[in-house]
């Protein structure tokens, strides 16, 4: 099992060390978000400082884009990181893409779907492949001029990867995408009910088989070295869960367990602004199935169970301990059962 994080770029100009002390570790891949910085420029500068780590935004906002702009992104990326990049994207929520990046929104599965196949339209016309003639419902590009043509990569396209959580986004990764993020808020029992079910649909949709699509499952983990330690790493584990847990979207996780009545609570706390009181409704039970918690020495076998059969990697995460160092002995435990 692949071992991945996604790194926590407070500052951009930590690029130049975060990256290289996570290859040290032992990580096999660091990833970027879209939040407070551009996910890609950091990464430019981490390939310039680490030689082994896979490199890759989990993700960037597709929609906020357009397919030539994320085709040169990603087959530069290729570039520079000699061979090592991986182009993931997501689709964001209505409100983000239409009131912060003032871009279009609609027919979400539709539209991402529609974005991988033109960017690999692109990316075919620069390998010499065919010449560029996509011509989408939402993407139109049959223009381009030896100007504008960089040629062959020399390390070949980078993979896409998509996210996505319910079924419809879920199924375009099997269609189409060379790679899918799994959303922490999910449970082993959602992932084989939910989310491989609808990988499946899509693949059989393409013609493709399973051994066509990378897994990598981004995972709730909670541990620490003191009682005190461990303590507030539940809390702050329960917290995000709450909030998970409130949101529509995400509910399906829940009705996996029988716990509808759960995500009613939650969702009716959650408008009335009751953050604290939604915290106490994630009680152990809950906690455990969606995250993986133990003490140190546990955490890798634990992984393994929870992730045997379904994913190809796994992303450590945790808001609590975001220090990649506080996840080395995981690490290599990992390393060392694989």
């Amino acid at each position: 099992m692949q071992i991945y994080t996604t790194a926590p770029l407070e500052d951009p100009r930590k690029a130049r060390t975060l990256y290289r002390e996570l290859e040290g570790i032992g990580y096999d891949g660091g990833f970027s978000f879209e939040a407070k910085h551009d996910p890609f420029l950091a990464l430019a500068v981490a390939s310039e400082h680490t030689s082994t780590l896979r490199l890759g935004t989990a993700i960037a906002i597709a929609f906020a884009r357009n397919p030539m702009n994320l085709a040169n992104l990603g087959y530069d990326m290729q570039a520079i990181s000699g061979g090592r990049f991986v182009l993931g994207l997501g689709s964001q929520v209505k409100p983000h893409i239409e009131k912060r990046f003032s871009s279009t929104w609609s027919h979400p599965a539709e539209r991402m779907k529609e974005i991988v196949e033109a960017i690999k339209a692109i990316w075919d016309c620069w390998e010499g492949k065919r010449p560029l003639k996509f011509e989408g419902r939402f993407y139109t590009h049959t223009l381009m001029i030896p100007a504008f043509d960089p040629g062959p990569n020399p390390y070949g396209p980078p993979p896409i990867f998509t996210g996505g959580f319910g079924p419809l986004m879920t199924a375009v990764a099997g269609e189409v995408a060379d790679g899918f993020f799994a959303h922490p808020f999910n449970t082993r029992r959602s992932l084989l009910e939910n989310t491989l079910p609808a990988l499946q649909k899509g693949l059989e949709q393409a013609g493709r088989t399973r051994g066509d699509l990378e897994i990598i499952c981004s995972t709730l983990v909670v541990t620490a070295d003191t009682e005190e330690q461990f303590a507030a790493s539940r809390l702050a584990a329960r917290k995000q869960l709450a909030f998970y847990g409130s949101t529509p979207a995400y509910a399906p996780t829940l009705a996996c367990h029988g716990w509808d009545g759960l995500h009613k609570d939650l969702n009716r706390l959650s408008k009335q602004g009751r953050w604290d009181d939604m915290t106490g409704l994630i009680d152990d039970t809950v906690l455990d199935e969606i995250a993986v918690v133990g003490e140190r020495h546990e955490i890798a076998g634990k992984l393994r169970t929870r992730l045997e059969g379904i994913a190809d990697g796994v992303s450590i995460t945790h808001n609590r301990c975001p220090d990649p160092h506080h996840w080395a002995d995981v690490v290599r435990d990992l390393k060392l059962t694989a």
